[in-house]
């Protein structure tokens, strides 16, 4: 279960307030610079039950991964509480956690060690993930030289191959071809008929509509809405 009561996050951004050549450069060898606080999110409450797959949606820059960054641990808000029960997996950005130097075999068993799995149990899956992911042939390839494309695939194949109690998926859908999304989307309803709890960011009001149970409407870091999928996404379909 996940529980989230007031939460708040802000940021220190530069200011874009214009200045003088002489203040630019007085500022920078005095290791001064003005910065203006950023709200990303101002009074954030939800709750996701156990099993549930719940849906966030809302305009770039609104906070919807800054809320799942939170969930995973990433950050931490200024204010309010979060509670958080599972073991959680995250699929954020691409390739986080991932090493670019090293292959996608040695990446993956990386991964599962950080998502405490044992040898034994990765080396069980290794064939598995690959198999999904469709790249058996380029499992011994560093990640460098991998497509944006390709990393998501291993990326999603990894994380939904570690057994999530609690899986965060951002945005991975919306790359690859799709097939393989329609694949992914498969794999999830798997994970939700077997009680995995879900927090899925998608910008596709179809997606969320066809997948959650629940969904939140965020824009500029304030809920608008939670409810059905039909209700919260009506204007957006």
């Amino acid at each position: 279960m996940i529980e989230a009561e007031g939460i708040s996050k802000k940021f220190r951004i530069p200011s874009e307030k214009r200045f003088t050549l002489f203040e630019e450069l007085s500022a920078f060898f005095k290791g001064k610079r003005d910065f203006v606080e950023f709200w990303a999110l101002r009074d954030v409450s939800f709750r996701v039950k156990k099993g549930e797959t719940f849906g966030i949606f809302g305009p770039n820059g609104s906070g919807k991964s800054t809320i799942l960054k939170i969930i995973a641990g990433i950050l931490y808000p200024d204010t309010g509480s979060l509670s958080v029960s599972g073991k959680v997996t995250p699929i954020l950005e691409l390739g986080v956690g991932f090493n670019p130097e090293l292959t996608a075999k040695e990446n993956v068993y990386l991964y599962g060690v950080i998502m405490g799995m044992s040898k034994e149990e990765i080396r069980s899956k290794i064939e598995e993930i690959f198999r999904f992911a469709e790249l058996e042939k380029f499992k011994n390839m560093k990640l460098k030289n991998y497509s944006s494309g390709m990393y998501a695939r291993l990326a999603f194949a990894t994380a939904v191959a570690t057994e999530p109690e609690i899986l965060l998926i951002d945005e991975v859908l919306a790359v690859g071809d799709i097939y393989f999304q329609r694949k992914c989307i498969g794999r999830i309803r798997e994970l939700k008929q077997n009680g995995t709890t879900i927090v899925l960011v998608s910008h596709s009001p179809n997606t969320l509509l066809e997948l959650c149970d629940r969904v939140m409407l965020i824009e500029a870091g304030t809920v608008k809405a939670i409810g059905e999928p039909g209700k919260v996404l009506e204007g957006y379909l």
